[in-house]
C-alpha cells in the first residue's frame, strides 16, 4: 500500500481517550518501505469496538458474580486481563484442574500466602485487591 493510499478513518477505538494508533508499512513515493501511524478503516474500527463492548460485557457480567459470591476474584481478573483457563494454569505452572478450583469462593479461601502472591504477580495487582475485592 502506498503511504498516501492509508485510510484514516474516524477512530472508534476502545479506551476512554481513544489514543490507540497502529503501524503499517506502506511504500513512499520511491516504493522504498517505511512506517506509517495509521488509524484504521471504518469498518475495522466498528469490528474493534463490538467486540470491546462485548469483553466489557463479560467483565462486568464477572465482576456482578464476584460480588454475589458465586466466583473467586480470581475469576474476575482473569476476566479482565483477557485470559483463558489454560492461559492462567499455564502462568501459574498449576494444573488446569486447581486453577479452575481456586475460581471457586471456596477453592480460593483455602489458598496459602504464596499462591496468591503469585495471582497477585499475574495479574500486576497488589495481594490486597485480590483478597478484598471492591471491583
Amino acid at each position: 500500500m502506498k503511504k498516501e493510499e492509508v485510510p484514516h478513518d474516524k477512530k472508534i477505538i476502545h479506551g476512554e481517550d481513544n489514543s490507540l494508533v497502529k503501524v503499517l508499512y506502506v511504500t513512499d513515493q520511491q516504493g522504498k518501505y517505511e512506517t506509517t501511524q495509521y488509524e484504521g478503516w471504518e469498518a475495522e474500527n466498528l469490528a474493534m469496538s463490538q467486540a470491546w463492548d462485548d469483553i466489557d460485557e463479560r467483565i462486568a457480567q464477572t465482576r456482578e458474580k464476584v460480588i454475589r459470591g458465586e466466583v473467586s476474584p480470581i475469576a474476575y481478573f482473569m476476566e479482565k486481563n483477557l485470559m483463558d483457563l489454560p492461559t492462567l494454569a499455564s502462568y501459574v505452572g498449576s494444573w488446569k484442574f486447581f486453577v479452575k478450583k481456586h475460581l471457586t469462593p471456596s477453592g480460593f479461601k483455602k489458598l496459602n500466602a504464596s499462591k496468591l502472591k503469585k495471582y497477585a504477580a499475574i495479574f500486576n495487582i497488589p495481594v490486597e485487591e485480590l483478597t478484598h475485592f471492591k471491583g
